[in-house]
């Protein structure tokens, strides 16, 4: 018997068609994250509480950029829990890729890590910029591989910027941009992380001087008036999501840039959240690969051909 036999209802073959179709676009999302988790170390790692609540953050996402990571042993905790055989989550595999330790202050150095699922990305490349005195904690940035995006290829830029610096440390974003898009012959750069781009760190005056914010080449996906934070006396953009370019920005699913209130979807009371972060992660999605992208009309019309055959074929 077929995929859709004109035995069935009508009903019935309509809701397992679009079901199908749920399945498959639900299958083919590809999610980027970014997420302060504020002093992230072996200490807090250990918190049994705290580090289930960051497994489920980064297990929603295809890759997650954590910021504000103090040592190496949170991460190694972190991946182990992840990737346990009784625990796993949703199958994957997960890795990370690091950041030396970054910082002025020797008590307040950090590094940036993207985890990463190995089933459907890869590291082809990753550079530590260093021009000296342009930033706190410089980027460093990481070129993916992924079948399963539109966008093959694509530059991921951290920035966890010093408050009180935020202006020009966002400013110098676009020196990055050309350092990384000239060294890897790749202009689809997306830039996030807590960038502080809101409230009294960045005002509407201080924009005009910000290069990524005058250019048009550049498009904002978390915008001003969104509250990326965890506490009910702030309402504030720190974190945010930068694409450069027209490609890049086709490839990303409308409307899919958005804050994940962990707090709201976990059930979690506030204190108990602010014992992990301040800070909510924000997040895309990708279009999915060419190839599903081409069968999907194909999926519809076989789809809409059986409805109506049902339809004639009933007695």
């Amino acid at each position: 018997m077929g995929m859709f036999s004109p035995r069935l209802p009508p009903l019935l073959l309509l809701f397992s068609f679009f079901t199908l179709l749920v399945e498959v676009f639900t299958a083919s999302e590809f999610k980027i994250c970014a997420y302060n988790v504020e002093r992230f170390d072996s200490a807090k790692a250990s918190d049994s509480r705290v580090l289930h609540t960051v497994k489920r953050i980064v297990s929603r996402c295809d890759i997650c950029l954590l910021q504000n990571v103090m040592d190496s042993g949170a991460i190694s905790t972190l991946l182990a829990s992840l990737n346990r055989d009784t625990d796993r989550y949703d199958e994957y595999t997960y890795r990370s890729v690091s950041s030396k330790s970054l910082g002025k202050s020797a008590v307040d150095m950090q590094h940036y890590v993207f985890i990463y699922r190995v089933e459907n990305v890869n590291v082809t490349g990753q550079h530590q910029y260093q021009k000296k005195n342009s930033f706190v904690r410089e980027p460093f940035s990481v070129q993916f591989q992924s079948h399963k995006t539109a966008i093959k290829t694509f530059i991921l830029v951290p920035l966890h910027s010093d408050p009180n610096q935020a202006v020009q440390e966002i400013d110098r974003l676009y020196d990055v941009f050309e350092e990384v898009s000239e060294k890897w012959n790749n202009t689809n750069v997306m830039f996030l992380g807590d960038f502080h781009a809101s409230c009294a760190y960045v005002t509407r005056g201080d924009k005009k001087h910000i290069r990524l914010f005058n250019s048009s080449r550049f498009y904002w996906l978390i915008k001003d008036k969104v509250d990326t934070t965890v506490s009910s006396d702030t309402n504030c953009a720190f974190d945010r999501i930068v694409v450069h370019g027209l490609p890049f920005l086709k490839s990303i699913r409308p409307f899919s840039a958005n804050v994940f209130n962990y707090v709201k979807a976990f059930k979690l009371p506030r204190s108990k959240a602010q014992e992990v972060s301040n800070n909510l992660p924000v997040e895309v999605r990708l279009r999915s690969s060419a190839l599903l992208l081409q069968a999907t009309p194909l999926l519809f019309l076989i789809g809409v051909s059986a409805i109506v055959q049902s339809f004639l074929s009933a007695p």
